[in-house]
């Protein structure tokens, strides 16, 4: 809805275009209608009005028609016609009709009904430009205050502040008169709207006000102790001899029984003082306030606040490091998950065991099935206990063998993340690799999942060191394979089945089928067969039938673990043939081993398993029985098999932990280095404030832009996009910027013509997740005159978006001409910024993200790593895989990256190249996200860098 820039309006009413009556018809229905009429015509000529067509000529009719009446919703349609009537006639003078709206304004003032008095002196606080119209209703506004009813008198006051802070000099006395008015009041709600106009318009009367009420302040209603908060902020900004008395009354105020005067107390608290006690008072109110409070919102409102207090005093919150964990009784994951990681920041060498054993409790519970999200759950705590383990080493060997308890947990993703714990435990840890091994021996039985085998697995056959633990392995490994070989012993249960039904047989349906048989010659023969439909049904249930673990994984198809096992089987076999002198022991394991390894083949080859057995899987396999079946020829295999594995994994964490070290010491480097004479600030001569809660100029300096980093003439450049030609009758260019959620646009038309251009109008459309927030109001521009105009558009997901739309005006003789503008491409990579995560949440989002963009690799560059860096530019996106496996020579090149939106979104790529004997670069980038926009929007960026061999600017 358009209106002129002078007008103000602060009420829309929904305009129905379909009727559009005469003025004499508006006339007839406010003259001879019923109050409802009146009313529905009323509304229509204050949509007309705010549309631009103010009809003057009705303005007498209201007067005599419609003011006199008695009814409510009349008077309150009335004051929104009075909002933006025309007023004032064309020399600028009050109309004479005024009169008359203000007496009748001044005789609702003293209406006897207080919703009508009160209705009107809101409407006062509305019309504060117009003083003409106020002054008559000063003394009335004034009496107003003195009123029996409540309502009333807290409308008086606001009004009175409305217009005192407009028009000063019409109420001149108007703090004292509110401070009389404050001293004398006993409702709380206008108490606390005359404290407020005492504290915008004469603070030291608020102050003073606040020194007489002291001991009663505590006892106050919510409303007022708010404003009262907020008044001593204010206060504390500049010099005041109150300070002292000031904190004793926000500690007070910590107990209040209303939580938001509670939060506000403590964030005021820890804004007066750094006092430790007073750290502590506000820490612990906090975590009151988060226990007690209902709303998830608002308590990770305060989980943050208590963060950002941590951050600053984190040796006055260790005490209270047993109360954060109160905080995880909460039932919402996203408070606990913020809890925890509070706590890890917390947590020291002094209450390292306290912590977790309250996490081991808490590990417990949700074994418990009736447990609200108890997997989600888990998954965090034994994370979080594993963050600590590997922290602190005292306590790693107190929650190995508890967390081990949980790897045959149904819950996939916990089992991993304990598997994970227990490898990085195992490298660091030599001491407790020997109870380790043993524990994981035991629990083999007990696993479910084909990645947990694989894990475990690849732990017993790097770590375990003894003699008889290996023949332990050995033993338990024939548990969970069960009666080897697996092919020749489910085909005997096959026998016995058939042998079992072999009176049955002779009932059978026989079917007769037909069908080409590929001789060995590669010709064709018929082949007539007849099967029996229970044959089938017998295979059926012998693969049905219960299996051990690992037995049926392999039955089940998962052949990586098998050749997981293979690998495992070698190195124990190996370290065996290195560890005991007994050849007879050693060949016997030897030749198990490989039994094991044909067995896995055989039964993968065969009609037993779900799916065959892959090649790569096949072709593993054999290299491990290679190996095996000569211990002496090749040293450099043996060397691989017990060495180099194990050398790379402890690289691996060697790298993990110094990124770890170095982020700290980045984050150290980073932190404020308080000195004694930073206690003292002036704020004036330094931009460094003393506290980033009373000081809000940081907050100011982000509002008015004055914070933001100058950006140098060309960089401003490059982001005009010319709209339309220079031959056109106007020529339009956009300067485009990406502020937060925000596109700004500014506009500049120049009227390239000898005539005025009238009602010109700029209108835009967007495709995509774009919204325009306003239309561009009517404008005329001068001959060869030029014009600015400024649209936002909103951003609501990351998806590249077009903005597009049309230039309208008048021209010569009243013809509509046009211009059609080029289109505007917002580009994504405004909104995308590089992000880091585990490889284990990498994993489960490539697993759980349904949209891929797959982008072949088309370019001249010729090595690998240089074009990974070409598209991580071009991407915004950061490499998960670390710098060492990149390291070497080597035409292969394959690499995770990571990239996160401002709207919370992720977007997964992986990159897969090789270099051919040309010295050219195959392959494909394929891009995973949860909306389609981000997968589309990313291969489109890839697809133009490719074209330069550079991110297009």
């Amino acid at each position: 809805m358009a209106s002129s820039s002078d007008s103000s309006c602060y009420t829309l009413v929904f305009e129905d275009p379909s009727e559009t009556p005469t003025t004499q018809e508006l006339r007839t229905a406010l003259q001879k209608g019923s109050d409802e009429v009146k009313l529905d015509t009323l509304r229509k000529i204050i949509v007309s009005t705010i549309n631009g067509n103010a009809q003057p000529a009705l303005l007498m009719p209201i007067i005599q028609y419609v003011m006199p009446s008695r009814n409510k919703q009349l008077k309150k349609l009335l004051h929104f016609y009075w909002e933006v009537c025309p007023k004032y006639d064309d020399n600028g003078k009050l109309k004479q009709e005024m009169i008359l709206v203000v007496n009748a304004i001044r005789n609702d003032l003293q209406h006897p009904n207080e919703y009508i008095r009160g209705a009107t002196l809101r409407f006062l606080q509305k019309i504060t430009k117009d003083a003409e119209l106020l002054e008559p209703l000063i003394p009335t506004c004034r009496a107003c205050l003195e009123h029996r009813h409540s309502y009333v008198r807290k409308n008086a006051v606001f009004a009175v502040y409305a217009i005192y802070r407009e028009f000063e000099h019409l109420i001149p006395d108007a703090p004292e008169l509110i401070q009389t008015f404050l001293a004398a009041e006993s409702d709380a709600t206008c108490k606390r709207n005359a404290f407020v106009f005492l504290a915008q318009c004469s603070m030291p009367k608020a102050v003073e006000y606040i020194l007489q009420v002291f001991d009663q302040i505590p006892t106050m209603d919510e409303l007022l102790q708010m404003s009262i908060i907020e008044v001593i902020r204010l206060d504390c900004k500049r010099e005041t001899t109150h300070k002292a008395r000031y904190i004793l009354l926000i500690s007070e105020l910590l107990n209040a029984s209303s939580h938001a005067v509670k939060y506000e107390a403590a964030t005021t608290l820890t804004s007066l003082t750094q006092n430790p006690a007073a750290v502590k008072a506000a820490a612990s109110c906090y975590i009151s306030l988060v226990q007690k409070e209902s709303d998830n919102n608002a308590k990770l409102i305060v989980l943050d606040r208590l963060d950002a207090l941590r951050s600053k005093h984190g040796h006055v919150l260790d005490a209270l490091i047993m109360d954060v964990l109160q905080i995880l009784s909460s039932a919402d994951l996203e408070v606990r998950r913020k809890a925890i990681s509070i706590v890890l920041s917390l947590t020291s060498s002094r209450n390292v065991e306290d912590v977790v054993l309250f996490l081991k409790k808490q590990l417990q519970k949700t074994q418990d099935q009736e447990y609200e999200k108890a997997p989600e759950y888990r998954q965090l705590l034994i994370q979080s206990i594993h963050v600590c383990a590997v922290k602190f080493s005292e306590v790693a060997a107190s929650v190995v063998h508890a967390l081990m308890d949980f790897l045959g947990d149904s819950n996939n993703p916990s089992a991993l993340d304990v598997v994970a714990f227990v490898r990085e435990v195992v490298e660091k840890f030599p001491q407790l690799r020997r109870t380790i091994c043993e524990k994981l021996t035991q629990t083999l039985p007990e696993i479910k999942s084909g990645k947990v085998y694989r894990g475990v697995l690849w732990i017993l056959g790097e770590y375990t060191e003894d003699v008889q633990e290996i023949q332990g392995i050995f033993r338990e490994l024939r548990k969970v394979l069960g009666e080897i070989p697996i092919l020749a012993s489910e085909q005997r249960l096959l026998e016995e089945a058939s042998a079992e039904d072999g009176e049955e047989k002779k009932d059978d349906v026989k079917v007769e089928t037909s069908k080409p048989k590929v001789l060995a010659d590669g010709t064709y023969a018929t082949e007539t067969a007849f099967t029996s439909a229970s044959s089938n049904a017998r295979l059926e249930a012998v693969k049905a039938a219960a299996k051990p673990p690992l037995r049926a994984l392999i039955l089940g198809g998962d052949f990586y673990t098998g050749s997981v096992l293979a690998s495992a089987l070698t190195k124990l076999v190996l370290r065996y043939s290195e560890l005991s002198s007994d050849k007879r022991k050693c060949n016997a394991l030897r030749a198990e081993a490989m039994l094991i390894m044909a067995s896995v083949i055989r039964v993968g080859q065969s009609k037993f398993v779900t799916v065959p057995i892959d090649e790569d899987s096949t072709e593993r396999i054999m290299s491990c029985i290679q190996t095996l079946s000569d211990l002496e020829s090749v040293p450099a295999v043996h060397q691989i098999f017990l060495k180099d594995t194990k050398a790379a994994y402890s690289k691996m964490v060697a790298a993990q932990e110094k990124k770890a070290a170095e982020k700290k010491e980045l984050e150290k480097a980073e932190a404020k280095i308080v000195q004694v004479d930073d206690l003292l600030t002036f704020r004036q001569f330094s931009k460094k404030a003393a506290d980033d809660v009373i000081d809000d100029s940081e907050d100011v300096n982000r509002a008015t832009g004055a914070g933001d980093v100058t950006e140098d003439f060309l960089s401003n450049l490059s982001r005009i996009s010319q709209l339309t030609g220079f031959s056109d009758p106007i020529y339009a260019e956009a300067y485009v910027k990406v502020h937060g959620f925000d596109i700004l646009l500014d506009v500049l038309l120049v009227n390239q013509t000898a005539d005025t251009l009238q009602n010109l109008c700029l209108d835009f459309a967007t495709l995509g997740d774009l919204k325009l927030v306003e239309r561009p109001s009517l404008y005329t521009i001068a001959p060869h005159s030029f014009q600015s105009i400024k649209a936002t558009i909103k951003v609501s997901s990351t998806e590249t978006g077009v903005i597009f739309g049309s230039i309208i005006w008048e021209g010569p003789g009243m013809a509509e001409q046009c211009v059609i503008l080029n289109d505007i491409h917002i580009d994504i990579m405004d909104y995308i910024k590089p992000a880091y995560c585990t490889e284990q949440q990498f994993r489960s989002m490539w697993t759980e993200f349904e949209w891929e963009n797959r982008v072949n690799v088309t370019t001249t560059i010729s090595d690998p790593r240089e074009y990974l860096h070409h598209v991580m530019k071009a991407t915004n996106m950061s490499c998960l895989t670390p710098e060492g496996a990149l390291s070497g020579e080597c035409d292969f090149l394959s690499a995770n990256m990571y990239a996160k939106s401002l709207f919370g979104e992720d977007a997964l790529a992986n990159l897969s190249v090789e270099r051919t004997e040309a010295g050219t670069i195959t392959g494909h980038v394929r891009i995973r996200s949860k909306t389609q926009g981000i997968a589309l929007s990313l291969g489109d960026r890839i697809t133009m860098a490719q074209k330069d061999n550079k991110p297009p600017v």
